[in-house]
């Protein structure tokens, strides 16, 4: 053998000792335990722009059904991480020709984050309308932020009448802390 070929054969065999030495510390255990290890740290990331990261995020989830008349349903979300607060949401059924038939509204101090409202007061039956005309449902919501800032997204407008039953799932504008 040459002095290369005697250096490398040398450089193979530390190796090998190398790569034996990992083998007996690198466990199947180990290897589970280091994955487990980092699931956490990745939910753990993601509970914290769920829960601490300040940020908006109001829904209104309206359900139209024609029964006997007509029926609405409405429920509020707030699945952002903070309050908001002095919340006037205001519904209207109207005509297609924009004539209010009737109307609904709900006036709130405070709605705590991850939390939603409905009931009664959220509720509209009207009775003495037929159902084969067609109508709108018209939302507005106005709300104060985690900020104190007054949010006023857009009104939300939905044509009824054609079917049955619907679900409308309204999206205010989103605020996240880093980036508003």
């Amino acid at each position: 053998m040459d002095e290369q070929s005697l250096e490398d054969w040398e450089a193979e065999q530390e190796a090998a000792k190398l790569l034996m030495t990992l083998k007996r510390e690198i466990t199947p255990a180990r290897v589970a335990m280091a994955g487990a290890v980092l699931f956490m740290l990745i939910t753990l990331a993601l509970s914290g722009w769920y829960w601490v990261l300040p940020r908006d995020a109001v829904t209104i989830e309206t359900h139209y059904m024609q029964r006997g008349g007509h029926l609405m349903m409405t429920e509020l979300h707030n699945d952002g991480s903070r309050d908001i607060t002095d919340v006037v949401l205001e519904i209207q059924f109207q005509t297609d020709d924009r004539e209010l038939i009737e109307s609904m509204s709900l006036e709130l101090a405070v709605l705590e984050g991850h939390a939603s409202i409905s009931g009664d007061d959220l509720e509209m039956m009207i009775i003495g309308h037929t159902v084969w005309d067609d109508y709108r449902i018209v939302i507005d919501l106005e709300y104060r932020d985690y900020t104190g800032q007054l949010r006023q997204p857009d009104t939300f407008v939905h044509e009824v009448g054609e079917w049955s039953q619907e679900i409308f799932m309204d999206k205010a504008e989103r605020h996240i802390w880093p980036l508003d």
